[in-house]
């Protein structure tokens, strides 16, 4: 397969773009880190515009998605834990903290 334009490595010969853009949804994750770093630091109104930046409701929830799924994987991988069973714990200490707080 090879590229249809000066964008392509024609010479590799796989048609995978020399660019590779990352995509609408890793960018919006990169945005959505941006938002919790700002509102971490106390910046709540660079935060609101970071997530005014994002776009529509749908990107916004792409980027937090992605975004809370990367860190997940990483504990999946260390404790050998299904995404199903790391959802339910953390579920469960979202009810906890949601009756006495957070710890």
């Amino acid at each position: 397969m090879t590229g249809a334009g000066p964008e392509h490595d024609d010479n590799a010969g796989s048609g995978t773009p020399v660019n590779a853009d990352p995509g609408p949804v890793f960018r919006g994750s990169q945005q959505a880190a941006g938002v919790v770093a700002a509102k971490h630091r106390g910046d709540f109104a660079g935060a609101e515009q970071l997530l005014e930046a994002m776009g529509d409701p749908r990107a916004q929830a792409r980027g937090f998605c992605l975004l809370a799924e990367l860190p997940l994987a990483l504990v999946r991988a260390q404790t050998g834990q299904s995404m199903d069973e790391l959802i339910q714990e953390l579920s469960l200490l979202m009810a906890d903290a949601a009756i006495t707080g957070p710890q």
